[in-house]
């Protein structure tokens, strides 16, 4: 019961993930303040800039990680055969590929010294997310070992 909810919560805390601030940059320079960047707006600046990009960003940063908790949440009410586990299972990992990505990228940033990048609350909320995520499909695959419901 207790992973059925955990996992229904993430089908609400996915969406404020994805609005929530990741990370505040701007330039390095006084006066200059510092825009907010999210998942989504980010996904809407890189389709102006590289369509190619944003498919892969979009599907590692939204649907890997929403189609998982969907397909666990069927699992928990027996609606998807538990045999689908290592699938939901990989969509997981691809979509901790995500934050690598937003963590690369920081690291690029900070590197080249002309901007100002600061870590918000929502990168924090979104990992959280997506561990959490990974930690449910673990103890549901365990409890299918263990002959539980």
């Amino acid at each position: 019961m207790a992973l059925r909810l955990a996992n229904l919560m993430l089908l609400v805390l996915y969406p404020v993930a994805w609005f929530a601030p990741l990370l505040r940059a701007g330039i390095d320079l006084p006066l200059f303040g510092l825009s907010e960047i999210s998942v989504i707006s980010g996904l809407q600046s890189l389709w102006d800039s590289d369509v190619v990009l944003a498919l892969i960003v979009t599907f590692l940063a939204i649907f890997a990680p929403y189609l998982k908790t969907i397909g666990l949440a069927l699992i928990h009410f027996g609606m998807l055969r538990r045999r689908l586990l290592p699938a939901l299972d990989l969509l997981g990992k691809l979509a901790m590929a995500d934050m690598f990505l937003i963590a690369l990228y920081v690291v690029i940033a900070k590197g080249i010294g002309l901007a100002r990048i600061e870590i918000a609350w929502g990168i924090y909320l979104f990992t959280a997310c997506v561990i959490s995520s990974i930690l449910i499909a673990h103890f549901t695959a365990k409890r299918q070992r263990a002959g539980g419901a």
